[in-house]
């Protein structure tokens, strides 16, 4: 038994994950750009995960762009068979770091083949079409590049579809497309806009996936999470991330990092389990 599998697993796909997974994206260069600044502890990082029991990589070909992929490839190729890599399609680097919008259907199918060559595998495992804003989901249909996606689907290049950044309205409009199999969205102890549709999915059997476990907490915010921490002997990142895992079943979680002490503590928090009087706290925080 691995030390992440504590959090138990969970249906993703066709495959059953361990809920503590890895997110790729700060394997690539600052900003997200370019190439890392030590591409062997990002290799080692990547092994250590993978040795650690992590069957769940998040990544996309528009990190770096296409460094963070090679760099999988590199240190995992041939993968191994419980290995479930998640990518994300809807947006291309500008030459000056830019993130720049992509959902034709042209669009997606070349990012899709980008993420195919560097990963090195003939089919993607999960797809998740990113949508919505850098402040978050935006309303408007989705129709045509899910659409795009369900019939790259259908010709054999993705098992399953996922989206990210997206309202409980799109999904919903998804669905009536192409089964949907995970969201990934941003939620946390603080930003919990999402708490229907995480109940409202859990019940159907959809995974969610939060991104920015620490994203927009307040100074004062986070100085009681550090004392919450610290009354633990855990980090802060320990506590928010096993709030995530006591918050609902389906939530899978996809901590990032270039460190390989970093990324021991984040796989130990699936061992972190809050006391009920320190859950009702954190909630406190969320409600301020």
């Amino acid at each position: 038994m691995t030390l992440i599998s504590a959090a138990g697993r969970f249906r993703l796909g066709d495959r059953d994950v361990n809920r503590m997974g890895y997110g790729a994206m700060q394997l690539a260069g600052p900003g997200v750009f370019g190439p890392p600044r030590d591409r062997s502890e990002a290799i080692a990082v990547l092994r250590a995960a993978v040795a650690a029991g992590v069957d769940h990589i998040d990544t996309s070909d528009y990190y770096g762009p296409h460094v963070t992929n090679q760099i999988i490839r590199e240190a995992l190729h041939p993968y191994p068979d419980e290995l479930t890599i998640v990518t994300k399609l809807g947006a291309v680097r500008g030459a000056d770091a830019s993130w720049i919008p992509a959902r034709t259907p042209a669009d997606l199918a070349a990012g899709l083949r980008d993420n195919l060559r560097n990963l090195g595998v003939e089919a993607m495992d999960v797809v998740n079409l990113r949508v919505g804003g850098m402040l978050g989901p935006e309303e408007g249909s989705i129709e045509p590049a899910f659409t795009a996606l369900a019939e790259l689907q259908r010709q054999g290049l993705i098992r399953h579809l996922g989206l990210s950044n997206v309202t409980l309205g799109q999904l919903e409009e998804a669905e009536r497309i192409a089964p949907v199999v995970c969201i990934q969205n941003m939620y946390n102890i603080v930003h919990r806009n999402d708490d229907a549709m995480i109940d409202a999915i859990a019940e159907g059997g959809i995974a969610y996936v939060p991104f920015f476990p620490l994203g927009g907490f307040s100074p004062i915010q986070s100085a009681r999470l550090e004392s919450l921490a610290a009354d633990l002997e855990a980090t802060q990142m320990q506590v928010a991330l096993a709030w995530l895992l006591q918050r609902s079943r389906n939530i899978l979680l996809i901590p990032g990092t270039s460190s390989l002490d970093h990324l021991a503590e984040n796989l130990a928090a699936a061992t972190l389990d809050l006391p009920f009087d320190v859950v009702v706290e954190l909630d406190a925080i969320g409600a301020e």
